[in-house]
């Protein structure tokens, strides 16, 4: 069974089915340094101590910085249908800064001059070996490289995105990329139940997201190989996998588009930030995104995230 394990200001905790928590005892200050040693993880699961309720900790991001954040663009079915793709989806790759990753409580905070500020649930995987250029991963060595999993989400200023076609920086703002509660690490076995991770985000208690990874497209050990054909990955680099249907964001029906299409670039964005305007799904301050991945039988538990949604200081 997989092992939950958090971080605090405090040090590294193994987190028990009794919603207690026993700290491990381990000098490792980055997620790669713990992964290299687990005989102090082993030991703390083990432990019959009565341990320190989860309430009473404070979590912080499970993968440290600084680290290689990657991601995969348009790799769930139901989000590709939201997107207006059809046919075969290319596999692409994008890049965040590691200065995006926060705690699974941490406010995020939107940029004073980004106005659709979006969010998208994500499996995280944790890799727990070098991954390096022309490797070639299949499902039964998916475990030799990678340690756990963690819930994420991959928020994004859309207006950003779209008018620069820029993935990089409108994804990378501070606060962009919250992680945990939980890195989750995996035994063999559970590998063989990744399909049945169903992954849920509200707003408000409203839910917006709710798929499972068989709506996946490209799944992990095919992922891993494509992105090792041009990008290394060491322990405790970050490989964000994409987000099923149900963002802020989507395409417009298609006689729009194509009215659009014939507009010169100014007036095409203007007309389609103005719809966008009205959409009610962008998040706004004060707003707060709950998000969950587990399996229905909770083998494997990613734990719940809670961001509340703040405003930055105007400059």
């Amino acid at each position: 069974m997989s092992i939950n394990v958090l971080r605090t200001a405090e040090g590294w905790w193994v987190a028990r089915a009794d919603q207690h928590a026993v700290q491990v005892d381990t000098k490792a200050l980055t997620t790669a340094d713990l992964l290299a040693d687990r005989a102090p993880l082993t030991e703390a699961a083990a432990s019959t101590a009565p341990g320190t309720p989860l309430t009473d900790l404070a979590p912080l991001s499970p993968v440290t910085t600084p680290c290689r954040v990657v991601a995969q663009m348009v790799n769930y079915r139901s989000h590709a249908r939201d997107s207006g793709f059809t046919g075969d989806i290319p596999p692409t790759f994008f890049r965040k800064a590691s200065g995006s990753v926060s705690g699974p409580y941490d406010s995020v905070v939107r940029p004073a001059h980004v106005r659709f500020l979006d969010y998208e649930v994500e499996l995280g995987l944790v890799m727990g070996a070098p991954l390096p250029v022309g490797t070639v991963v299949t499902e039964a060595d998916l475990p030799s490289y990678v340690a756990g999993l963690v819930l994420t989400n991959d928020v994004s200023a859309r207006d950003v995105q779209l008018t620069k076609a820029q993935f990089y920086e409108s994804k990378s703002y501070p606060t962009f990329t919250p992680t945990g509660p939980y890195l989750s690490l995996l035994t063999p076995d559970d590998f063989d139940h990744l399909t049945d991770l169903r992954l849920r985000l509200s707003v408000n208690g409203v839910e917006r997201q709710d798929r499972t990874l068989a709506d996946m497209i490209v799944r992990p050990a095919r992922a891993l190989t494509l992105l090792a054909r041009f990008q290394n990955l060491a322990p405790g680099d970050l490989l964000l996998t994409g987000t099923p249907g149900g963002t802020a964001l989507k395409a417009p029906p298609k006689p729009v588009e194509r009215l659009g299409a014939l507009l010169p670039p100014t007036l095409r964005w203007k007309a389609f930030f103005g719809a966008q305007s009205r959409n009610p799904r962008y998040l706004h301050h004060g707003d707060v995104i709950t998000a969950t991945i587990a399996t229905p039988d909770r083998r494997i538990d990613l734990g719940e995230q809670r961001t509340p949604v703040t405003d930055a200081p105007a400059p």
